[in-house]
């Protein structure tokens, strides 16, 4: 409904018909009595505006109008000689007063007021300017933005800022072929009153406002001067608030002779003609990222999809491979389409933005975000790849309500087709989600359709997300990329570039999950639970509960063209028509090389956060628990450890005291105070030490190998460094698969002594001389200390042990890469139980897999293709033997007696294992 107040006379007067900002009209009126040294030293000026009509204007359109402010606002210089103008795609007087009424809210540099300087001889009635203005009369060029240029010319020392601003009456993208789009338009265009008034009465409490980064006039222009103007990449470029200079500090404009600016003065209207075109070009950029592409209607997407020469292709080939004919190979294609398409609902995604608004509000304290400004420089010029960790089901979720309320276009997100369900399903496939089945192996048409639905995507610049891992990690450890999706991605920018391709890898860290308790069940072998509308419901009653903060970080994109550079593969070399082509070694190569940087770049971007560094300090402690005074002091220590030798520069350190995580910990319920009148402890609280190795997990790669060198020198007393160089050497490859660690083996040697030299300022151990490193003290602070940094590494390098064990005693050749795994994962089950209070990392088998894909990739192991029998030889043996430098004789027995297992014993434990996946196999049909 349009209220009724914006339809009377008054109204339309006030708002549609008075004479407002105008940028082909100069000031009149009392500014011409106004001294011209005052004009000089206050560029501002009020008088050329009618007052009462700013403000009586303002009040009306402040009533239906309720915008919200994206991205951030911008930066200015102090410098009060600087004019600043705001750039606008139409001339819109409603724009006008809104953007006027933004400038007062956020103490901006005002919009409509006049801008005088006598001394450069300008004197315009309002700081704005629109790039399509109806009064412009030299061939569209904008009045003001010529009178700008021109006093920039003449005048050197003139500073003029430039703030291009992005307004929009809802973010729904635009219908292609729609009949309501010339009505829902987000810019009004004069004289259009029906317009404006659709817009104010409907759109008003959904409209968005977005400044972008000041950009200097005479850097612009110089650049155009010296034939560098590669369109809108020249923003990029720029210092968002200052011009730039040379090295010897004067300005670039003294820099160009003169004789060019006297070009540049003769060919005045060509350069604002080039300079409106750019800056048009970077607006509808930021629209476009803001809005994302426009939308074509569901069924006509699937209809051209189906028809398109690809689809064609992989249908007469399914037609001729099931002896089927075509019309039933294209009816099973279009099947397919119609199982996986997004049907994008801009009403839905706007009931997601409130309901979420409340959920967060319900389920957390706060999200942080970090490192998001990276995702923004990019948006405008790259086809951007979201590919966050996955720890639950709200990832997809939180994600995209943060790309949303930070001004980008969301994500369509690749969901399982698990989460298809009654309710849930249609309304996720109408906000960000396209259905993928979670295995299509062998199903040539299938894949076929999926190829070619994602090139459309990536062709038509919509944003994407998916997890490379796969499926949700159950131990908060990072899981082995699956590179399906990946590939997809990289085949189709081979068939078609448009855009650049660049992947976002996104940390998602929580301080507690609501499926924290059914991830444990699973790891110990209870069977996965299939989504539902009752689960959602179950889920559901958990919102009273405290889930603390959840913190989004960012990290470093990753282009894809410098992958295509490295690894010499050519753009554009796969044929447009087909989605079959395979991807030759050096592609495949690549495609692998990227998953694992993606992941790497993840965990660069960790968040240390509250609960994750309490749970890495008191799971290390025996029996989980420790003298508060000592569990402040630990928790400094980790602090310390990390901030002081960071393990990346996008890492995120909580800045919490100590105490402050104590007590943190202790109201999320995950531990709990226990007074004693020697000194009060904090333990673990019950049953929650499984769930707290899972936060722990997330962030154990920051501290592992600073966990390894202190279990290296605490086991042995004494070590020489270069004795500790050769054993890290050989383990920590390991440790990288495992934990996607990003130091290259190549350079370990400096960082390990980099980690010593850390270990040294703290006092965690001694250096005796002659390259002797040795503990401290018995029973001093930091000997203890040393102890519980030692622990965290300790069960992964139990668990390569045991595996090691079990190979070595049943020898080379006699089992698979398979029953490796399923037996390890029993085994490191029944160590669990009895001897590390439950702690799932024993029997995770994602970690197990880990660990034999490491050894066969380095050769340790080799597979038979068809059998998948492993074979080795003696170096098996000679990395088992370094487990005495780091594990205690005593677990060493222990490893060893579990690991023994006969020939009876390993026949029946493979088949209980196989029975049970047969049964599970059948009730997933």
């Amino acid at each position: 409904m349009i209220p009724s107040f914006l339809k009377n006379k008054f109204l339309k007067k006030r708002i549609f018909k008075a004479p407002v900002a105008t940028d082909s009209q100069s000031a009149t009126g009392s500014d011409a009595a106004t001294d011209d040294a005052a004009i000089a030293t206050k560029p501002y000026s009020n008088a050329p505006i009618n007052q009462l009509y700013r403000k009586v204007s303002g009040q009306l359109l402040d009533i239906a109008v309720k915008p919200k402010l994206l991205g951030e606002l911008p930066e200015f210089d102090t410098d009060d000689q600087t004019l600043r103008f705001y750039v606008l795609q139409d001339y819109s007087r409603s724009n006008s007063i809104l953007i006027d009424l933004q400038t007062q809210e956020h103490n901006l540099p005002p919009a409509l007021v006049g801008v005088n300087d006598a001394a450069h001889n300008i004197k315009e009635n309002a700081a704005i300017i629109f790039l399509h203005h109806p009064h412009a009369k030299d061939s569209q060029l904008s009045p003001r933005l010529s009178r700008l240029v021109s006093a920039v010319l003449q005048y050197p020392e003139l500073k003029v800022r430039l703030v291009p601003v992005s307004i929009l009456w809802g973010r729904a993208p635009e219908k292609e072929d729609s009949l309501f789009k010339l009505l829902t338009a987000d810019n009004w265009e004069d004289p259009s009153i029906t317009k404006q008034l659709f817009n104010i009465g409907v759109m008003g409490r959904d409209t968005f406002v977005q400044f972008h980064p000041p950009q200097d006039l005479r850097t612009l222009i110089n650049d155009n001067l010296k034939g560098h103007v590669e369109g809108p990449a020249v923003f990029d470029s720029i210092a968002t608030d200052s011009v730039n200079s040379t090295t010897d500090g004067t300005n670039e404009a003294d820099t160009v002779p003169s004789y060019a600016l006297v070009a540049a003065a003769d060919g005045n209207r060509e350069m604002v003609r080039m300079l409106q075109q750019q800056l048009k070009i970077y607006l509808d950029k930021q629209r476009a990222s803001m809005l994302g592409p426009d939308l074509s209607d569901r069924r006509n997407l699937v209809d051209k999809l189906v028809y398109s020469p690809a689809i064609k292709h992989a249908i007469e080939a399914e037609a001729e491979a099931s002896g089927i004919n075509v019309r039933d190979a294209r009816s099973l294609a279009k099947g397919y389409a119609n199982e996986m398409v997004n049907d994008y609902s801009y009403p839905i995604i706007r009931v997601f933005d409130r309901f979420l608004t409340w959920l967060w509000t319900q389920l957390y304290d706060g999200v942080e975000v970090h490192h998001f400004e990276r995702v923004r420089e990019l948006a405008t010029d790259h086809e951007i790849i979201y590919v966050p960790c996955h720890r639950s089901h709200v990832d997809y979720l939180l994600l995209s309500y943060v790309i949303y309320k930070r001004g980008l276009s969301i994500p369509y997100v690749a969901a399982g087709d698990n989460l298809d369900v009654p309710v849930l399903g249609p309304l996720l496939r109408g906000a960000v989600a396209f259905y993928i089945r979670r295995s299509f192996r062998g199903n040539a048409l299938y894949t076929a359709v999926l190829r070619e639905y994602m090139h459309t995507l990536i062709t038509r610049n919509t944003p994407i997300e998916y997890f490379i891992e796969g499926g949700r990690s159950r131990s908060g450890r990072l899981l082995p990329p699956k590179m399906g999706m990946l590939a997809m991605t990289v085949h189709s920018q081979l068939r078609q570039t448009n855009k650049p391709v660049v992947f976002i890898p996104t940390y998602i860290g929580y301080e507690r999950i609501m499926e924290g308790g059914t991830y444990v069940g699973e790891l110990k072998g209870k069977p996965k639970e299939s989504e539902s509308l009752i689960g959602l419901l179950k889920v559901g009653r958990k919102i009273e509960r405290i889930f603390g903060n959840v913190h989004l970080s960012f990290g470093k994109p990753l282009h894809l063209s410098d992958f295509m550079t490295k690894f010499d593969v050519a753009a554009n070399s796969l044929p447009t028509d087909r989605t079959d082509t395979p991807l030759d070694a050096k592609t495949s190569a690549m495609v692998d090389n990227i998953g694992v940087k993606i992941m790497q770049h993840i965990n660069k971007a960790a968040v240390v956060n509250p609960v994750s560094l309490l749970s890495l300090v008191l799971l290390s402690a025996p029996k989980a628990a420790l003298d508060e005074d000592i569990c402040r002091e630990q928790i400094a220590l980790y602090q310390g450890l990390a901030q002081q030798l960071a393990y990346s520069e996008d890492t995120v350190i909580t800045d919490m005291s100590p105490q402050q995580i104590i007590d943190y910990g202790v109201k999320l319920k995950l531990i709990e105070r226990i007074p004693h009148i020697l000194g009060d402890i904090i333990q673990v609280a019950d049953k929650q030490a499984a769930l707290l190795s899972y936060f722990r997990n997330n962030i154990l790669h920051v501290f592992i190998l600073l966990s390894f060198l202190a279990a290296l020198v605490a086991r042995n007393g004494r070590i020489e460094r270069s004795r500790l160089d050769n054993i890290a050497e050989q383990l920590y490859p390991f440790l990288q698969s495992e934990l996607f660690l990003y130091y290259p083996a190549h350079g370990l040697a400096e960082t390990l002594n980099k980690k010593v030299d850390n270990l040294l300022s703290h006092g965690l151990i001694v250096e005796l001389g002659d390259g002797v490193l040795s503990v401290p003290e018995s029973n001093s602070k930091c000997y203890q200390q040393l102890q519980v940094l030692a622990t965290p590494v300790e069960q992964s390098l139990e668990r390569y042990f045991m595996t090691l064990a079990l190979l070595a005693q049943q020898g080379s050749g006699n089992l698979t890469e398979n029953e490796v795994v399923d037996l390890c994962h029993l085994l490191g089950q029944r160590l669990s139980v009895l001897y590390a209070d439950d702690i799932p990392d024993f029997f995770d088998r994602a970690l197990f897999t880990s660990f034999i894909s490491a050894l066969t990739r380095l050769d340790y192991l080799q597979k038979d293709d068809e059998t998948g029998i492993l074979t080795f030889d003696h170096r098996i043996h000679d990395i088992a033997h370094h487990a005495k430098y780091v594990l205690t004789p005593d677990m060493m027995q222990i490893l060893q007696q579990v690991a023994s297992l006969d020939e009876e014993e390993i026949t029946h434990a493979i088949t209980e294992i196989s029975n049970k996946k047969q049964r599970k196999f059948g009730r997933k049909r």
